[in-house]
């Protein structure tokens, strides 16, 4: 991860949504990115967004010092499903492919990211999408469950939040994804897709993800992708 996520295209993709996502809205007080890995995601909320207070939470914890020393920002070790924070101590919340991860308990996890939102704070959940399209690449990166945009927005309905939105993204590309985990990786030893792609694939994969964030700027929703971007807010 720390190797690709400065250069990988979807690493620069997902970090492009959460930062769209945040700064659509009023201007976020402290923002948390729990489950911050190497810190790529945050150096680019950082970027997008001066003058905002970033803080990461990550449980590896040579990841988590990988991440503080990336991003510059404090970053606290500790679970997702425990969070080492007050009540009501963030206006926003970040999470990317966390509540899938195998050590993680959804219900656990959503209410203690409800906790530590203040009334009215904001919560952007990136998700793995669609069970059918489980893989090696799963097993390699401890994905437990993947999501539907309807399955989403009932977990979160039930976790208490409210004003959710849910979307389908990776739509355009979602072909080749599909075409990669299941034909060209099958087997059960493959190796994850989180790797370093040569400059020319990663451009051109790129230039279709951007593509795809202007045809969804201009109000195109897709009924399928590789990944749920999930938004909610603490009532």
């Amino acid at each position: 991860m720390d190797a690709a996520e400065d250069g990988m295209w979807w690493y620069r993709a997902v970090h492009a949504r959460l930062a769209a996502t945040l700064a659509a809205r009023p201007r976020p007080g402290r923002v948390l990115d729990a489950g911050c890995g190497t810190g790529g995601g945050m150096r680019a909320l950082a970027a997008a967004l001066p003058g905002v207070e970033l803080v990461g939470l990550e449980y590896d914890a040579a990841a988590a010092a990988r991440a503080a020393a990336k991003s510059g920002r404090p970053v606290a070790g500790g679970d997702v499903n425990r969070l080492p924070f007050a009540d009501g101590a963030f206006a926003a919340v970040v999470s990317v492919d966390v509540l899938c991860h195998r050590g993680v308990s959804e219900a656990e996890a959503l209410a203690e990211l409800r906790r530590v939102l203040a009334p009215g704070g904001l919560l952007v959940l990136n998700l793995p999408a669609f069970e059918w399209l489980r893989s090696a690449h799963d097993t390699r990166v401890h994905n437990a469950r993947r999501y539907t945009a309807r399955g989403a927005r009932g977990l979160l309905a039930a976790a208490g939040f409210a004003g959710i939105e849910t979307r389908y993204w990776n739509s355009l590309l979602l072909p080749l994804m599909v075409v990669q985990r299941k034909v060209l990786a099958a087997r059960e030893d493959a190796a994850s897709d989180v790797a370093p792609f040569p400059p020319w694939l990663d451009a051109a994969l790129a230039a279709v993800d951007a593509a795809e964030r202007r045809l969804a700027a201009l109000g195109a929703r897709f009924p399928a992708g590789g990944s749920v971007l999930a938004l909610a807010t603490k009532p």
